[in-house]
């Protein structure tokens, strides 16, 4: 009789199958962030570079026509992973920068509530020498990916995997840091998906971010895409972009940046090409990277059911590399014992790891179409960034937005797309508060309440905005006043029209630059 009942139970467990996983209903989240492009740059924003995967994406999702992000690397990317404004969230001041314990990563709280947590690429909120403030400290249970702000993509300096040195990889027959990022988000993305559990990948680029590093066959397939130079092509972007509706039409193309010769007296207009073929071409390697993720996401089953978010750090860089600057980014040699000569020298084409160069400001202007001013200011030129959000499962197909949002708000929409509630403690110590707020209505299709105000300061920069009137200054110049709604490109500065809204808009910036973190603690 016993031996009976023990062979049924065993054929009814063979009948079940072995155990089963339960699979997790939560959201996946890619957060995609690239470094220092501009607002038109991406095909989907008017711009003259291959971008399509990133344009399927917006085509298949939202675009955001009013997204900011802080003027510079660190402080956007503090508030991105916490919801708080750099002013908060950062232990020191300008500079490197390294989030406060108090200021909770997106990467913590979901990984306490059970997510696998990744990152790879740009991480620049901390030194290498800081174990407890590096990835691993903050939420993320793998890294591959560089500390420092930037460095050489085919050799770059500060490169770790999870808690470990990660140069000599560098070293590996066609190593290029760009597709490394994408190859380490990739199999994160297939790996993850086997275990059932739901999942949170960063994804930070240093595309397009200097030095102009990239592969030949790609900057190859830019020859002459810009020859027209930077003034036609400012305003056939700007064309473009009215009819994408990712402008208001009635806003006029900013003229041309005052540091910008006209295009037909600029010097040395092969090399100024060869500038702008490579800047292309690295945002065209890391689309290419970012269609890799995709796949993953798509041959693993995991695509409708992830929330995908995709901006930059900040607008377009103008800076002209020097050939004095150095800096711990900077190699000497390349891995094959060359010299490398670094600095904006005509003489030389950029785009070898022989070479250390940036855009400048013609070709940074272009990219921030139709804005003013670049990165390092608070002017919209610098704060200014496309955001694409692509979710199957709850957000339509080819939405366009213009409701206002900024970077303190992607921490918020990512917990509240995952259903986690950041609590008054984590791990045993009070938390700041976030400041900013969930866009995942704004994602259904509603309208929001916005914010009562939005704040900056960083870098040459600091500004607020309040409903329709923003109040800027420029290297610790007057303030400019500008009303957002009839002149988004700030061409007419109304603070001597309007002393009252100066008066009262300052005072506000005060208010928020005189808060402290006890202020702020939960």
């Amino acid at each position: 009789m016993k031996r009976t009942v023990a062979i049924a139970a065993a054929l009814a467990a063979l009948a079940c199958g072995p155990p089963q996983q339960i699979e997790d209903p939560r959201p996946n989240i890619v957060l995609i962030v690239a470094d220092d492009i501009g607002y038109s740059d991406l095909g989907a924003y008017g711009g003259e570079i291959d971008t399509p995967v990133l344009d399927r994406l917006a085509q298949g999702g939202m675009r955001f026509t009013r997204y900011y992000t802080s003027n510079m690397c660190v402080p956007t990317r503090a508030s991105l992973l916490t919801g708080i404004y750099h002013t908060l969230a950062l232990e020191e001041g300008e500079g490197e920068g390294r989030l406060r314990r108090e200021a909770v990563t997106a990467a913590e709280w979901l990984r306490q509530a059970g997510y696998l947590t990744f990152m790879a690429g740009k991480w620049h909120l901390s030194r290498p020498d800081e174990p407890s403030a590096l990835p691993l400290g903050r939420g993320f249970q793998t890294f591959f990916g560089t500390i420092y702000g930037a460095g050489s993509y085919f050799a770059p300096a500060s490169l770790m995997r999870n808690d470990r040195s990660a140069e000599a990889e560098a070293y590996r027959s066609g190593f290029y840091y760009t597709d490394a990022i994408s190859e380490a988000a990739e199999s994160f993305i297939r790996e993850a998906s086997a275990t059932r559990k739901p999942f949170f990948a960063y994804v930070a680029y240093t595309a397009a971010h200097w030095p102009l590093h990239a592969p030949e066959a790609d900057i190859a397939r830019y020859r002459g895409r810009f020859a027209k130079g930077w003034d036609v092509l400012r305003s056939e972007r700007h064309e473009r972009m009215k009819k994408l509706g990712v402008v208001n039409p009635d806003w006029p193309l900013s003229p041309r940046d005052a540091n910008v010769p006209p295009w037909e007296r600029a010097p040395n207009r092969a090399w100024q090409e060869r500038r702008m073929e490579v800047y292309a071409a690295q945002i065209d390697r890391m689309d290419q990277g970012i269609g890799r993720i995709v796949r993953a996401l798509e041959e693993t089953g995991e695509l409708e059911n992830t929330l995908i978010l995709f901006q930059s750090d900040n607008g377009a860089c103008h800076v002209e590399y020097a050939p004095d600057r150095k800096g711990p980014y900077l190699p000497e040699r390349t891995r094959d014992g060359r010299p490398v000569r670094p600095g904006n020298l005509p003489e030389i084409l950029p785009g070898g790891e022989e070479t250390y160069q940036s855009y400048g400001y013609g070709w940074a202007n272009l990219s921030n179409t139709p804005f003013r001013l670049f990165k390092q200011y608070d002017h919209e030129g610098g704060i200014r960034s496309p955001l694409i959000a692509h979710w199957p499962a709850r957000v339509r197909a080819g939405a366009v937005t213009d409701q206002v949002a900024h970077v303190i708000d992607i921490a918020p929409t990512i917990l509240d797309a995952a259903g986690v509630r950041p609590a008054r403690v984590f791990e045993g110590r009070r938390v700041l508060e976030m400041c900013g707020s969930t866009l995942v209505p704004v994602l259904e299709g509603e309208r929001r309440r916005p914010h009562d105000a939005l704040f900056w300061k960083w870098a040459r920069g600091k500004a607020v905005r309040r409903e329709r009137w923003k109040l800027v200054s420029a290297d610790g110049g007057p303030w400019e006043l500008y009303d957002m709604e009839a002149d988004g490109t700030e061409l007419r500065n109304l603070a001597k029209e309007r002393p009252f809204e100066v008066q009262q808009l300052e005072a506000l910036w005060k208010a928020w630059e005189a808060l402290t973190v006890e202020q702020r603690l939960r």
